[in-house]
């Protein structure tokens, strides 16, 4: 099992530096849908409602948020960082990073946020470094750090024949409604520009950024890096599927289940001001194809970056930093985005 959670080779080593068709009913449920049991009122077992993958955007249906708890409280002399635990369903409760930084040695009234996501391999050790909280939250932004769903410790509770792709629209669906009860609890806190939203996703987390950006228009800058999708080419050759399960990966009731997850069906209208697309064309997990098709259905005011393997990233973030493109693009008043230089948008 572990074995599969380190497939992501290329893009974990550059980290260690700084939809489609409608679903098909069946007899007992709707693919993309969660099961679950039902309730007892007197004698009678009603239905519990379900929580809805195959819909990126809906996050009423068996989701119900709980106060967050802080679980710690962390002064650095360049940012405060908290651990808050948010939960909205049952046995899987959500720690949630929230580094604020110190403006002048005090944490400003209200600051923008970026929301970071990492591939599906990648645990939260790095939202505890400070290192990464420092260049995160440098400039004066406000940075939200999480894991997805059956990742890391939100794997534990799934039995072990189960992983991230074996149940992709879980993973995917549940991870896009958490993008949103996140924004609604910072919005809550009233202490976050909420006007000033940014994401960066990486591998599948760049799939959940472009879905959560579809969905919840509070997203107005989203940076994301070799997202997987493109689903039937994705699953043809992508490394990081095993090839003893390629073929049920490959069938058309699991393409079905996921096809209203997929990027390349919502790029080509997503509203959100600013995005851009980095893709490292030797990078094996998403296969060239895929790569193509993604690249083919951004928008076109989308700015795209190409580069030839991840050595070529790692030296344009050592350059502008990770965050580097957002963090200009969230400026009340943007200036020349960092490197702009070296990007194509696709409508030139």
């Amino acid at each position: 099992m572990r074995s599969r959670l380190i497939c992501f080779l290329l893009l974990a080593v550059v980290a260690l530096s700084i939809p489609a068709a409608a679903q098909q009913p069946s007899e007992a449920k709707t693919a993309g849908t969660q099961t679950g049991t039902t309730k007892p009122i007197g004698n009678i077992n009603l239905p519990v409602s379900k929580e809805n993958w195959s819909s990126p955007g809906d996050i009423k249906t068996g989701l119900e948020p709980r106060p967050g708890v802080v679980g710690r409280s962390d002064e650095q002399p360049e940012f405060v960082r908290d651990l808050i635990r948010l939960q909205w369903r049952d046995n899987d409760p959500i720690d949630v990073w929230l580094i604020r930084p110190k403006v002048a040695g005090k944490v400003p009234e209200k600051e923008p946020v970026i929301l970071y996501l990492y591939s599906f391999s990648d645990s939260d050790e790095r939202f505890r470094d400070n290192g990464w909280c420092k260049r995160a939250t440098s400039d004066g932004y406000a940075a939200v750090g999480f894991v997805s769903a059956l990742t890391d410790y939100r794997f534990r509770n799934h039995a072990l024949s189960k992983w991230f792709i074996s149940e992709l629209a879980e993973s995917l669906g549940s991870t896009t409604h958490d993008v949103q009860l996140i924004l609604n609890f910072l919005a809550q806190r009233g202490d976050i520009d909420m006007s000033r939203v940014g994401m960066f996703g990486l591998g599948s987390g760049g799939t959940i950024a472009i879905l959560a950006a579809q969905a919840d228009a509070r997203i107005s800058a989203v940076d994301v890096v070799d997202p997987w999708g493109d689903w039937p080419d994705w699953f043809a050759d992508s490394t990081v599927v095993p090839l003893a399960e390629r073929p049920k990966y490959q069938s058309k009731e699991f393409l079905q289940s996921v096809a209203t997850l997929d990027p390349v069906a919502y790029l080509p209208k997503l509203k959100t001001p600013n995005f851009r697309l980095q893709q490292i064309m030797d990078e094996p997990v998403t296969p060239f194809p895929a790569k193509e098709r993604i690249y083919d259905a951004a928008p076109l005011r989308a700015t795209v970056v190409k580069y030839q393997n991840g050595a070529d990233l790692y030296k344009s973030w050592q350059t502008w930093g990770l965050s580097g493109w957002i963090k200009q693009r969230l400026r009340p008043q943007p200036l020349k985005a960092a490197g702009d230089d070296h990007h194509v948008a696709k409508d030139e």
